[in-house]
Formats: C-alpha cells, structure tokens, sequence
C-alpha cells in the first residue's frame, strides 16, 4: 500500500474538453493561439495556458499535451467546454494542415491531491495520460484515462480518500485559482485572475491577444482584481453583484459552504480599490456589509 500519510485526495471527474490536434502544421498553429509557450514541450509533457480573443478577454484555458510517439497534440481543460476550444482554434485555420478531433465523451478522469501523487502516477505505467492540475494549493494532478478504465483506475488509486465535489472547491478557493470561464470568462483579462504567471508568455512569438498581454505588462495596471470573500448564511444564486454603498464594486463569481455550515467562502472579482482596500461589500444597493475580503495566508 503507498504511504501518503492518509492525506491524499482521489476525485473523479468527467472532462470538459479533449481535443485531438495534428497535421503537419499543427505544432506552429497551436504557438500562433496559445498564450504560453510550447516551443520546448516533449513528448508527454504539458504546458498549461488560454486561448484569448484579439482584446486579450479569455475563451477558454487548457493544458496542450505533447502526444508520445503516435505525434500530435491533446488539448484538455477541466472546465472549459470543448465546443468552446473547438470553435477559438477552428476559427484560425485558414491554409494550415491541421485536424480538430473532439474525443471527449471517451474519456474520464480521476484528479489526485496531495504530496507524492505525481511520483505514484509516474511510477508505473498508466492507460492515458496525466499532467499538473490546478485544484488546490498542495500538489496536485490529473489523470485522463479512457472511459471503460474508470473502475480499474479507481481501483489503483484506491489509497486516497474520495473527495466529494465541494471539498475539491473548498481547496481551489482557498488557494484563490480561477475557475475557467466561471471566475475569469470572456469579459475579463488574465492579470485580473492572477493568471499571468502561470498562463502567460511575453517572451514566445505573435498569439492572438498578445499585443494586450504586453501592454497590461508594460503598464501593469488592471481595473479589477480576483479576491478570496467570505459571507455568512447561504450562498446567493451566482454571479451576484456586490456594492459598496450605492456602487457596484464587483460580482461573486464562485461559491462553497464552509465545513461545519457557517456561512460560505468564493472568489470575487472586484475594483482595484475594494481589493486593496478590504472591508465588507453588500448583496444589495445601500443594504448592510456581509461579504468580507479574506487575507491570504
């Protein structure tokens, strides 16, 4: 039995997005879309970026996989739906050589959390394959695996305790990650979700939305800011504006109940100046502060 101490965390998951890419051309069109930088992938290997519009608003994110010796490339994403991701990229091919394949609905996947997850899947191998995942702040990854191998793969990895969806949510929002479209969507900018470290290049060739990624660096201003918020009672029905005063400051984009029931925690997108100035926002023009800002620890 692997030692992890009890604390790892097993929780399956149907994909949002698989896509198949290849062709001839479909390593220079990929790096022509995507907003990280893919020129050093091996096979096997992932980088984790989004597919923006000509403004720099986000689409969709994903992870684009090196497929092995077969060539090629896999785009999946937790979230973001595929039609969404098939619809970004086939809107750019023009001449190129390059084939969409949305394999989606045959695959599953099993999200594992906690210290050595990675070393456990990479030791053995595995039907599928696997990448870092964003669902938390501890280590983190994700196994996509054919859909008639869901037994077997809950089996390996029945070690880990099955979370159910709102621990996985508790843990993302408490490391303040942006859910795709949900927290950050098509009218937002990456660097309002924190995401230009992650997701972002400014040093790989022309993308769509590039020239805004490097004016928002070179001037590193934002208007708004993606905040971890805390209220009591019930969450209200999402997106819910939030006010200060009479003035609209922002929405909560995402919510979870606390453990034990008292009250929820979420992520909310708000004015520069709430984020940084802290304090309590309203669910309603003029009513009384009940959602608070809560510092990162």
């Amino acid at each position: 039995m692997d030692n992890f101490h009890g604390s790892a965390l097993a929780f399956p998951f149907v994909p949002a997005c698989l896509l198949r890419v290849s062709g001839a051309d479909a390593a220079a069109f990929l790096q022509g879309q995507f907003s990280n930088d893919l020129g050093g992938i091996e096979p096997g290997g992932s980088v984790y970026g989004l597919w923006l519009d000509r403004k720099g608003r986000v689409i969709a994110d994903s992870h684009v996989i090196r497929a092995g010796k077969d060539g090629g490339f896999w785009v999946a994403s937790v979230l973001s739906p595929a039609a969404v991701v098939a619809r970004r990229l086939g809107d750019f091919i023009i001449a190129d050589d390059v084939e969409i394949e949305d394999t989606t609905a045959g695959w599953r996947g099993l999200s594992l959390i906690g210290a050595g997850t990675g070393a456990w899947l990479k030791r053995d191998p595995r039907a599928g394959f696997f990448f870092p995942g964003r669902r938390a702040a501890a280590e983190n990854w994700e196994w996509l695996h054919p859909a008639g191998d869901s037994e077997s793969a809950g089996a390996a990895a029945s070690w880990a305790r099955m979370a159910e969806p709102a621990d996985v949510e508790r843990l993302r929002i408490a490391a303040c990650i942006p859910a795709i479209p949900a927290d950050i969507g098509p009218a937002d900018l990456p660097n309002e979700g924190g995401l230009e470290v992650q997701a972002i290049s400014y040093s790989k060739g022309c993308y769509l939305g590039q020239e805004v990624m490097a004016r928002l660096k070179s001037t590193g201003r934002v208007r708004r800011a993606l905040v971890r918020v805390r209220g009591g009672g019930a969450a209200p029905t999402l997106p819910a504006a939030l006010w200060n005063g009479d003035r609209r400051e922002g929405e909560l984009r995402s919510a979870v109940s606390v453990a034990g029931g008292r009250g929820y925690e979420g992520l909310a997108l708000v004015s520069t100046a709430a984020a940084k100035g802290g304090g309590a926002l309203s669910l309603a023009p003029g009513g009384p502060p009940s959602v608070e800002a809560v510092l990162n620890s």
